[in-house]
């Protein structure tokens, strides 16, 4: 039979033999009775061929190896019954011709206590520095609160999405013509699923978007690793345009743009908060995982396009009302006109959207792109 070329080295603990085999197939490798039994097919110094040979260790050793297939190698790994060190690999006292040190990870045996010391020393500093940080008391309370805020949000936006889609696509009717027009390019009649969304889904979307003010507070205490600025900058975005332009105007309460705002922002929360949810528990979904940072690319923009078309509808109705606009006398002597407080937040948005697109980029780059490998 054929005999591969085989490199070992040891340790107190393991055994580390190297097969110099590439492109393994169907490797058998077994240990009985304190022996090793090697069988492969693989690309060796006679070409490609089935190779084997057997090792009876100098004393006892586990019987379950530890096999890693490479394409240029095969590693093995056996770990000793009693930490010692040997004077030698194999029972006979002659050394097999196809048997060779791996001075690759060769260690005389002062060297190899220096580094199991080292080892030692690097785990008791650890210790120590675990023991020196201070446990937190209230860490399960904070895992379980957060569990649950983002539970209770995630089941308030799914219940907005669900109630909205139902009624898009089964409740839409129209009038006659829109109706035709409708049915012939595929699509459900959308404008009394359109003109009632705000009056169906304002409570739920009011108890949601008030409830996100928690998010800066736990941004703000550390609770959670979010950066402040993003979050107070969606929150207060978003609360903006729910309580001041939609919550204050009934003309705009029956605008068509209202159920893509509700639409876009309760989709993005649909992957967003179970992502949070399970990070709590230290779980990582890859298809979840990858539709947080994915979902947002087509969903931000056009939600921050539905916000600047509900802002620049609101302002001939603001004009008109004189609502929430500052005339004389006044304590400041000034006057404040609301419509264009709305025009420079319009500008504020876009420049918004750019910033906190740049962001989430980032963050997207930072879980989803390549990982960088770690230099020895």
């Amino acid at each position: 039979s054929l005999r591969p070329h085989v490199h070992w080295a040891q340790r107190h603990r393991e055994l580390f033999l190297r097969v110099d085999l590439s492109d393994v197939r169907n490797p058998d490798i077994t240990i009985t009775d304190n022996v090793l039994h090697f069988r492969a097919q693989g690309h060796g110094a006679k070409g490609d061929n089935i190779y084997e040979f057997e090792i009876e260790f100098l004393e006892p050793v586990e019987p379950k190896p530890v096999c890693r297939v490479t394409q240029r190698q095969l590693n093995i790994t056996v770990q000793k019954k009693e930490s010692n060190w040997w004077e030698r690999l194999t029972k006979q006292e002659k050394r097999p011709l196809f048997l060779a040190p791996d001075f690759d990870r060769w260690l005389d045996e002062s060297d190899a206590e220096m580094e199991l010391k080292e080892k030692e020393e690097e785990k008791i500093n650890k210790m120590k520095i675990e023991s020196r940080v201070p446990k937190d008391p209230f860490k399960h309370l904070k895992k379980g609160y957060l569990i649950m805020y983002n539970l209770v949000q995630f089941l308030g936006f799914s219940w907005i999405f669900v109630n909205m889609t139902v009624r898009l696509f089964i409740l839409g009717k129209g009038n006659m013509e829109i109706h035709l027009f409708s049915k012939m390019v595929g699509f459900p009649c959308l404008t009394d699923s359109f003109y009632d969304t705000f009056h169906t889904i304002s409570d739920m979307m009011y108890f949601c978007q008030t409830l996100a003010l928690m998010e800066i507070m736990n941004s703000l205490i550390g609770l959670v690793r979010s950066p402040l600025i993003p979050t107070v900058v969606q929150v207060f975005g978003r609360n903006f345009i729910l309580f001041v332009i939609l919550g204050s105007l009934e003309e705009m309460q029956s605008k068509p743009v209202v159920f893509f705002i509700f639409y876009f922002w309760s989709i993005s929360e649909l992957f967003r908060y179970p992502y949070y949810m399970l990070s709590c528990i230290g779980i990582e979904w890859k298809p979840l995982t990858w539709l947080r940072y994915s979902v947002w690319i087509p969903l931000y923009p056009l939600g921050g396009l539905a916000e600047a078309v509900c802002i620049v509808q609101s302002i001939p109705v603001f004009s008109e009302t004189g609502k929430f606009s500052l005339g004389l006398p006044n304590p400041l002597n000034v006057t404040i006109q609301f419509p264009f407080v709305l025009q420079i937040c319009l500008i504020a948005l876009f420049l918004v959207v750019f910033v906190n697109f740049r962001h989430l980029y980032k963050q997207r780059k930072q879980h989803l792109g390549p990982k960088k490998r770690k230099m020895k």
